[in-house]
């Protein structure tokens, strides 16, 4: 055959193909456990950082720092914890979602698991913060996060958006330090349990009465911001852990399973 043949070229080309494929098949499995890894330390890092500790504190010992954080799983129709399950176990199930009505998927999810993972932070067996996943759409993508809540289950501690994929300078900026620390010592819920926190378009004026549950907004990024609000309205809600939130206030530190 020669050298310059049609089929020479195509043969060959064919096998760097092939060599290429299983090569990075070959790394894409190999590293699959590091990625793993990898991802559960990042969730970590974010959980213990809503949870009030230090940055570089918790990369001094992040396995022992994550071990006096309590894991639990939450039916969120009944707003009872599961005994059977770890957020790990949960996490490894991959438990099938149900539909959300359109009317109440203000997040605009789709459609939701009923069996979530929760975090709690306790200090003399007192819950102190209760660590709550949740996820939302913005413009371009959905953001994932974490809301703490303090002991009164009303006032909100730390917020992290810890990924998303919106517009860079504009409506990525709700994953910025500076845009979050807003949220600290916000109010979440009224007293009848139902979400106020809002994210305004312009600034908050501090003489306005309902300063304490509003959030500075983001220049440019209006679509953005009002998917945190919409996240936060549903995760707090009754399609969310709203039924957890009010199972916890009336038992106080001692609902069933707690």
């Amino acid at each position: 055959m020669h050298k310059e043949s049609p089929i020479r070229v195509l043969a060959v080309a064919a096998l760097v193909c092939v060599a290429c494929s299983i090569v990075v098949s070959a790394a894409a499995v190999g590293l699959r456990p590091i990625q793993q890894a990898n991802k559960r330390r990042d969730k970590q890092r974010y959980i213990l950082q809503a949870a009030g500790f230090d940055t570089i504190e918790i990369e001094n010992d992040l396995d022992a720092h994550f071990e006096t954080i309590e894991g639990r799983v939450v039916d969120l129709t009944s707003g009872q914890f599961v005994d059977q399950l770890t957020p790990d176990q949960l996490d490894a199930n991959q438990l099938e979602a149900t539909p959300i009505p359109t009317e109440a998927d203000i997040a605009g999810l789709g459609q939701i698991a009923e069996l979530r993972p929760v975090y709690l932070v306790r200090q003399n067996e007192r819950l102190q913060r209760l660590i709550l996943p949740v996820e939302g759409k913005g413009l371009w993508s959905t953001m994932h996060g974490f809301v703490a809540l303090g002991p009164d289950l009303t006032t909100i501690k730390s917020f992290c958006i810890y990924d998303h994929a919106e517009t860079p300078g504009l409506g990525g900026e709700v994953s910025s330090a500076q845009w979050l620390a807003l949220w600290d010592d916000k109010t979440a819920l009224n007293d009848e349990g139902q979400p106020i926190i809002e994210v305004l378009k312009g600034a908050v004026d501090p003489e306005s009465p309902g300063a304490d549950h509003q959030v500075d907004g983001i220049s440019g990024a209006t679509l953005t911001v009002r998917g945190v609000t919409n996240l936060f309205h549903f995760w707090l809600g009754e399609q969310g852990y709203g039924p957890l939130l009010a199972n916890l206030r009336k038992g106080g530190d001692h609902v069933e399973g707690i």
